[in-house]
């Protein structure tokens, strides 16, 4: 049985494989080996999402666990764009607008977190979670040349706006930085019951 403590660096490790693979996926799209870049893209989404559950199974969550992990997600998806630029160029013409529209909220939401918190965010909201599991899939079905990839880029384009935009209001409305954060409505039902509490009396 493992110990918390080997738990912490094996689920920690697997997460900055994810990070370190970042620009060995770019360098196998510039060398144009196509098959071994879909095939280690899938091995980095497959470890983002293994990690979370173990480190939630073993009981080995930390700051600096969400902190990396959110790193490694930005690094995956960040390198796998740019492969998609270097590798299929047509379609990023094709939709230069709406990348450069999620490029400008994912600007705002890291200059608000940089001047609210003096660092990134690791919030791991549900609708987080589901743009990047949307994000996968729309990457893997792209580079394994499946019909449903335009389908899979607009839901992952409307997810990720979403989560850009609740980022965004809950770097305004937390005043300090704070990690795994379910999304605006807990933040929202946790402040209603605070208040309702303390109005009844009701200790919390």
């Amino acid at each position: 049985m493992q110990s918390p403590h080997n738990s912490y660096y094996i689920i920690n490790g697997v997460t900055m494989y994810r990070l370190v693979s970042a620009p060995f996926l770019v360098l196998l799209a510039i060398m144009g080996l196509y098959e071994w870049f879909k095939w280690f893209m899938c091995v980095s989404f497959f470890t983002d999402a293994i990690d979370g559950p173990l480190s939630r199974k073993y009981e080995v969550e930390s700051v600096f666990g969400a902190r990396l992990d959110s790193v490694a997600d930005d690094a995956t998806v960040l390198a796998s764009a740019i492969a998609l630029w270097i590798l299929h160029p047509e379609f990023m013409r094709n939709h230069w607008i709406v990348i450069a529209g999620l490029s400008a909220l994912l600007g705002t939401q890291a200059v608000a977190a940089l001047i609210a918190y003096k660092k990134v965010t690791s919030f791991h909201t549900y609708m987080a979670k589901a743009a990047a599991v949307a994000q996968a899939a729309f990457f893997i079905v792209f580079f394994f040349r499946s019909n449903f990839a335009d389908f899979l880029f607009v839901c992952a384009v409307t997810i990720t706006a979403l989560q850009l935009v609740e980022e965004i209001i809950l770097v305004i409305i937390l005043p300090t930085w704070t990690a795994d954060v379910k999304g605006i409505y807990w933040i929202w039902r946790s402040k209603s019951h605070t208040a309702y509490s303390k109005h009844s009396g009701i200790d919390v």
